[in-house]
């Protein structure tokens, strides 16, 4: 390890990092606005100056400590007063055009601009010329551009080609004439646009829903997860009042480094909307409000009334582990063996190692390849293909698609959308099994799309047949995944929420519930589920938004967003993680474990709860591992005899085909249907 010395003082550090790099490492604070350590080196602000010495003595000029690796004995400076006058000329230079409209800023309180002129501002300017006047651009309903702030350190440019893969923004003409724009001058495409506005150093480039709403010190800032898919994204929820004003991503390397999907960041202004405060009973064809004594009544008296066989429970993609255990206490307790999580329809089921991204999010950095299952990682999980489109840049990193042919933002091998092609990859005889035999690390990476119908789990079982054939599976090794697109799905999974003995799965419920055979229903935020024809099925809907479940329900109980109350969650590499409220639920709303057990009080079973932490207490009675946050949940070794059935019945069928209305919260949003409607006309421009 190179040993180098700082202002005076010895440090060690690791080979291969660069002057900015060693000197952050070693806490000495090197100012900047282009460099970023997630982004490839720019060396376009020169902020970063500092002086360097080495046997050969003192540089005859400073150099950019963004651009220049370490080597051993060298000899850094960054306090002598030619760096100082360096980087105050550097300063005075980026401030010449800049309009100095910081009272009227949003990035004000949060602007790099503006903290570092303080420690290398001036004064004053020397220049005394009509300052350049650049015009704003229209990137769409997210990103609100001031173009006349900006400094070209093109880290939005940066990030559109190299994390998002989209192209999209770009830099035209030379010197003083120069703008940063899209391409087409049309709307940004890329579902992790919203980045460009963190990754903006000047304010430039703010965000439009928030645009003079709020300043970050009237703001309350509560660490959180985002539950929009299943990847489990760090966030950060500001809110002023009892009002969410925006979602920030909080960093975390393992999960969803420092970037969050439009969705995830956007989707606040939807929490306010369609809301359902009161709780309804449908009269006479007609929704009506009534008491929540009376709703508990009549929730009591329908379950109690229907056979347990007769009753089917339903859990939605947003909910939370302890809302998941307390229904599943009740319905244990009315013994009624039909419980489903799995709202999309797919079939899997068994231990972990089944049902898991078993590889971890981080493990997708390790691999030298990978194959798509009846997936695309672009809409279901925009962050997890963002790692994959950093590796598809790699030389001889090889990608095949199995399943819909789709736009990965990424070159990729079309193996065909016929699932009975998983029999050639196992056999050889496709011409891709070639790259997979090459492969030390390879990836597999299977979506929900390919396990739904009857033979989603006979395709799972020769999808773990393949990597068994290939070194998908090893000691040192793990690339079986399985990526799920429910926040709610893998915890549920872990608790066991799944159909009973002789209890009937989705499909089935479904089924039954239009002819009869299903008599009560209990939704808890099921909105993804066609159910629309029913026969005299009496459906009690627990939720906070009016959607699909609502709009067939008889029985209507209000209840929280994620946002409202506190929960775990497990994302879908098994990652235990926990949700904190960050406002109050609205209305006569109560906390979904609340109302389950306020049920079963009303139907003299003992399993109800009077807190929420007498709930958490049972719920790591059972599941103690639960209690330990950020625990990375693994499974057993995937067995290599199983038991492979024909599947030649068996389609693909995309789970997740629209990112920007996938949930209740969502399809409430102005701005995401808004972004919605622009990507549909986007489409037609393209084509």
């Amino acid at each position: 390890m190179p040993k180098i010395i700082i202002d005076g003082k010895d440090f060690e550090v690791e080979e291969n990092l660069s002057i900015i790099q060693a000197c952050e490492v070693s806490g000495v604070e090197i100012p900047r606005f282009c460099y970023h350590e997630k982004l490839s080196v720019a060396g376009n602000c020169r902020m970063c100056l500092v002086d360097i010495e080495d046997s050969r003595g003192m540089s005859p000029k400073p150099v950019a400590s963004c651009a220049m690796q370490v080597s051993d004995g060298l000899k850094i400076h960054t306090k002598t007063q030619r760096v100082k006058k360096a980087r105050e000329g550097v300063m005075e230079f980026l401030l010449i055009n800049h309009p100095l409209d910081c009272p009227i800023c949003d990035q004000g309180g949060e602007c790099d601009l503006q903290d570092q002129s303080v420690a290398y501002g001036v004064g004053g300017s020397r220049y005394e010329q009509n300052k350049r006047s650049v015009e704003n651009k229209d990137m769409g309903p997210f990103i609100k551009t001031e173009m006349n702030r900006c400094i070209h350190c093109t880290r939005c440019v940066r990030f559109s080609t190299e994390v998002s893969g989209s192209d999209e923004i770009g830099a035209i003409g030379r010197g003083r004439d120069m703008e940063i724009t899209t391409y087409l001058d049309i709307a940004v495409k890329s579902e992790l646009s919203g980045n460009v506005i963190d990754l903006c150093p000047v304010g430039a480039l703010t965000s439009k829903p928030y645009a003079f709403s709020a300043r970050p010190w009237e703001l309350k800032q509560t660490e959180s997860i985002d539950v929009m898919d299943a990847v489990g994204s760090n966030i950060r929820i500001d809110t002023k009042g009892n009002k969410v004003m925006r979602v920030l991503p909080r960093n975390n390397d393992e999960i969803n480094e420092e970037w969050i999907s439009d969705k995830t960041r956007f989707f606040w202004d939807g929490l306010s909307l369609q809301r359902i405060d009161k709780p309804y009973l449908r009269t006479d064809g007609k929704l009506k409000q009534i008491s929540w004594s009376k709703a508990l009544d009549v929730a009591s008296d329908k379950l109690l009334s229907t056979k347990p066989e007769k009753i089917a429970s339903i859990i939605g993609d947003l909910a939370s582990i302890e809302s998941i255990y307390s229904l599943k206490e009740l319905m244990d307790s009315i013994k009624s063996p039909n419980t489903e999580c799995r709202q999309d329809g797919s079939k899997i089921s068994g231990g972990r190692e089944r049902w898991l991204f078993n590889s971890k999010l981080s493990g997708i950095d390790y691999s030298d390849g990978c194959l798509l299952i009846g997936t695309n990682p672009r809409i279901e999980a925009a962050l997890i293909n963002s790692r994959i489109i950093r590796k598809s840049k790699e030389n001889n990193y090889s990608i095949g698609l199995l399943g819909n042919k789709v736009d990965l933002n990424y070159n990729y091998n079309f193996l065909g959308d016929d699932p009975a092609i998983i029999y050639d990859l196992i056999s050889g005889t496709n011409p891709f099994s070639k790259n997979l035999s090459k492969m030390d690390n390879p990836l597999m990476i299977i979506g929900q799309g390919a396990l739904k119908g009857d033979k989603g789990e006979d395709y799972l079982n020769l999808c773990i047949e393949l990597a068994h054939k290939y070194n998908f599976l090893k000691d040192e090794w793990n690339g079986f995944n399985v990526l799920h697109t429910a926040a709610s799905r893998p915890g549920a999974m872990e608790i066991g929420f799944l159909p009973g003995e002789k209890g009937k799965n989705l499909d089935q419920i479904i089924k039954s519930y239009k002819t009869g055979d299903i008599s009560t229903l209990f939704l808890l935020g099921a909105d993804e589920i066609d159910i629309s024809e029913k026969n005299d099925c009496f459906v009690i809907y627990q939720g906070h938004h009016g959607d699909k479940g609502a709009n067939i329900a008889d029985l209507i109980l209000p209840s929280p967003s994620f946002n409202e109350q506190n929960g775990l969650y497990i994302n879908t590499e098994g990652r235990v993680q926990e949700s904190i409220r960050a406002t109050f639920p609205v209305g006569e709303a109560k906390e979904d474990w609340e109302i389950i057990s306020l049920i079963s009080k009303k139907m003299g079973l003992e399993n109800n709860f009077t807190s929420f932490e007498e709930l958490r207490s049972s719920l790591f009675l059972h599941y103690p591992h639960l209690a330990d946050i950020d625990l990375c949940l693994s499974g057993e070794q995937l067995p290599k005899k199983i038991d492979v059935k024909d599947i030649k019945q068996h389609i693909f069928s995309n789970s997740l085909n629209n990112f920007w209305l996938s949930n209740s919260i969502t399809r409430s949003s102005k701005l995401m249907c808004e972004r919605n409607n622009i990507s549909k006309k986007l489409d037609q421009v393209i084509d």
